[in-house]
């Protein structure tokens, strides 16, 4: 039916949106379906490839793939075993991925070391979920979910795509107001350590799913108009505590990002109250603790906190069906 086709669109046109920013390519055909290679999976004759992702990593010479299964659902569809048959089948299909010749022919670009991994991702098409996903993931029987040895599946419930949809915009407004330089002297961040050492330095510019999956987000950019390199750290919790903070300073110190001639701005989406409060503590505690002298407090006083600006998608099916977006 053509409205369940829009509504299904609109996790399509998300997704895009979402993941191009986070610099992530689309590769091979949309919505495909391509035979079960495995018979234990009988009745079922084929499965399906939303949309397939990739990136290259930063510390290993190999391309993540990332097979998406795409859901647009209602506030009352949204249940626990929807989420578990969603996970069931995404699960078969990694399967089935790693011996279907025809799967990695739509996909697997030549001359690479696929790693392949899924993603459900679950949008609320109606904006009426406001409940904590987490209830409904603690009801899913995860012990059901066969997923292939050397495999992983990753879910995005719909504050996770709210979070990360929010961060795309800030980042296209920051970029418009010349608070970022082009997309092309950008790239997300991160730091060599002692056991891994990026190996793809160039190539290597995307958020892992990791990343997109971890309490905070960082982007890195070059010097460009006059104005000094500098990081950005899109930061997902609350700041409810100063402990939250000192591990976020923590974090950047021991990876050298706090240091002379570099920006550092943390924006986050919902703060608590008091999390500005809570990270002037944390800075304040830091400083008293670290051997660092002035130009260390000086360099962490100069951190700029801020919420970041919010935005709440919503799509118009019928625009979606006239302009076959």
């Amino acid at each position: 039916m053509p409205e369940t086709t829009n509504i299904a669109r609109m996790a399509e046109i998300l997704s895009d949106d979402v993941f191009s920013r986070f610099l992530w390519s689309r590769t091979g055909p949309l919505n495909q379906n391509w035979p079960c290679e495995t018979e234990a999976h009988a009745p079922r004759t084929s499965h399906p490839s939303d949309v397939v992702f990739y990136y290259d990593e930063p510390y290993t010479l190999r391309r993540t793939y990332v097979n998406c299964d795409l859901k647009s659902y209602a506030k009352a569809s949204i249940s626990a075993s929807a989420v578990l048959a969603a996970l069931e089948n995404l699960a078969q299909s990694l399967s089935c991925i790693e011996i279907s010749s025809e799967w990695r022919n739509m996909y697997i670009h030549d001359g690479c070391t696929p790693s392949i991994c899924g993603l459900l991702f679950i949008y609320n098409h109606d904006g009426d979920y406001d409940s904590d996903f987490d209830k409904i993931l603690a009801q899913v029987k995860h012990e059901k979910i066969r997923v292939p040895r050397g495999s992983q599946i990753a879910l995005f419930g719909p504050q996770q795509i709210r979070w990360l949809d929010n961060v795309r915009y800030e980042i296209i407004h920051m970029r418009g107001i010349s608070e970022l330089p082009p997309e092309a002297q950008c790239r997300f961040q991160y730091p060599h350590q002692v056991r891994k050492k990026k190996v793809q330095v160039e190539k290597a510019r995307a958020a892992s799913l990791e990343m997109l999956a971890g309490p905070w987000i960082t982007l890195a950019y070059d010097s460009y108009d006059g104005r000094r390199p500098g990081i950005v750290v899109f930061y997902g919790q609350s700041g409810e505590s100063t402990e939250e903070f000192l591990y976020l300073i923590d974090y950047l110190m021991h990876y050298q990002m706090v240091k002379p001639g570099v920006d550092i701005r943390i924006r986050t989406l919902e703060p608590d109250g008091n999390s500005a409060a809570h990270f002037e503590r944390a800075i304040d505690e830091y400083r008293d603790n670290f051997q660092g002298g002035d130009e260390i407090a000086g360099l962490l006083s100069s951190i700029d906190y801020r919420q970041l600006h919010q935005v709440h998608r919503s799509f118009s099916q019928v625009e979606i069906g006239m302009n076959n977006v």
